[in-house]
């Protein structure tokens, strides 16, 4: 497959429903069997015979930690960008490298619009100072993007300085201006305690992380701190990493959607390639370790198995339920959820 073909079927990706996933995931799977060497070379080591690949169930899936070793990329180019995920000292990162971010761009600003409509009418606001403090955060790439295509004067990163959060999320109420305040766990958590407020036409939405600054909490006693302090009804979620270039979005009870290029998959902790789908599921919701299908990650690699544990409905929702035994903590979710 030559670029200008390659580019047909990165727009493609961004077309798919519900009842085509099967073919274009198939379809991407096949061009990186072909085009990814890492990703290639994992899939002759597991004697995968590309043709009687048919299912998503067969597609092999790489497991996360090469991302920590090895340079994934689907063609040969030189990056635009490196992604780097957040860690603990002494840790050793993944890094995403980028062929094109217009492919990002147009998969966050698409599945954000999805999920609350046009950002232009949105005052976003985010609460990330770790992330800020360092390099490489694809997080910190999509909510300034999303920033800077907000029409809002408020718009903005408001690091350390609750009090004019404060009196910027007050007026916002006052004028009935929607707003989204989408921070790191901990940061939200510091300024829900230092500021209560009653907000009613405000988004609050966590991101996962404790970093280390606080107390280990489940997610639901986040949330009931969080909706108490500052009076709102639910707290959203936005469920991310850096190997994807899409994300997952939670609305209440941490549950959480996929874009329709984006697929959730459960493997059994004990034989990784006994595959769950919410198709084949026998029962209202499986339960196992998490794999993922990420059509936006074409130049990459699409199918990444994870060390997430969840639990995935018939409707392909799912949750996020904790983390493998013996995996490394993520910086973005050394939370116990």
């Amino acid at each position: 497959m030559n670029a200008a073909s390659s580019s047909t079927l990165v727009q493609s990706v961004f077309l798919c429903k519900k009842e085509n996933f099967t073919e274009k995931a198939l379809e991407v799977f096949n061009f990186q069997y072909q085009h990814n060497k890492v990703y290639r070379a994992y899939c002759d080591i597991l004697k995968t015979e590309p043709a009687a690949v048919n299912t998503l169930e067969k597609i092999p899936f790489l497991p996360i930690q090469f991302f920590k070793s090895k340079q994934i990329k689907t063609t040969e180019f030189d990056p635009v960008i490196i992604f780097e995920s957040s860690g603990t000292t002494g840790a050793i990162n993944s890094k995403h490298f980028v062929k094109d971010l217009s492919v990002y761009e147009e998969s966050f600003t698409k599945c954000f619009q999805s999920f609350y409509g046009s950002e232009k009418q949105i005052c976003i606001i985010g609460l990330l100072p770790s992330y800020l403090e360092r390099k490489g955060s694809s997080l910190v790439y999509m909510v300034d993007d999303l920033i800077k295509k907000s029409t809002h004067k408020a718009s903005g990163f408001y690091l350390y300085d609750h009090e004019k959060l404060k009196e910027v999320l007050l007026q916002n109420e006052k004028e009935l201006q929607p707003t989204i305040l989408l921070g790191v766990t901990y940061a939200l958590l510091d300024f829900a305690e230092q500021k209560k407020l009653q907000l009613k036409n405000t988004i609050t939405m966590e991101t996962g992380g404790m970093k280390g600054r606080r107390e280990e909490m489940t997610r639901k006693e986040v949330h009931e701190i969080i909706k108490k302090n500052l009076g709102v009804t639910n707290v959203h979620s936005e469920y991310g990493m850096t190997e994807l270039l899409s994300q997952a979005y939670s609305k209440e009870e941490g549950i959480f959607e996929c874009p329709a290029w984006m697929r959730i998959l459960i493997r059994k902790e004990d034989d990784p390639f006994d595959i769950c789908t919410a198709e084949n599921s026998k029962e209202m919701f499986c339960n196992g370790a998490v794999n993922i299908i990420d059509l936006a990650n074409i130049y990459s690699c699409s199918f990444i198995a994870t060390d997430d544990m969840g639990k995935l409905y018939r409707n392909n929702n799912f949750e996020i339920t904790g983390r493998l035994e013996n995996s490394d903590l993520r910086g973005c979710g050394l939370m116990i959820l």
